[in-house]
C-alpha cells in the first residue's frame, strides 16, 4: 500500500494535514487528518508520526480504517 501526505493552507493561520492512498483520487475519506495546526510544520510534523505508527501497524499486520469507518453513526 502507497500512502501519500497531503498539507493544505486554509485560511491565514490554518493547515490541515491528511493521510490517503496514493492512489486515491477522491480526497474526502482519508485514514488519518489533522485540522486547525497552527503552521505548515506543525501539520508536517503530525503526518510524519502518523504516517510512521501507520506504517508500523501494517508492518504488524493490521488493515488500515479509514475515518468514516471509525466514526459512530448517528442514531
Amino acid at each position: 500500500m502507497k500512502l501519500k501526505v497531503r498539507v493544505v493552507h486554509y485560511r491565514h493561520d490554518c493547515w490541515y494535514a491528511d493521510i490517503d492512498d496514493a492512489e486515491d483520487r477522491q480526497p474526502d475519506d482519508p485514514y488519518w487528518y489533522a485540522d486547525g495546526c497552527g503552521s505548515q510544520a506543525e501539520a508536517i510534523t503530525l503526518a510524519c508520526a502518523q504516517l510512521a505508527a501507520l506504517d508500523q501497524a501494517v508492518a504488524a499486520g493490521t488493515r488500515l480504517t479509514r475515518i468514516s469507518e471509525v466514526l459512530p453513526l448517528a442514531g
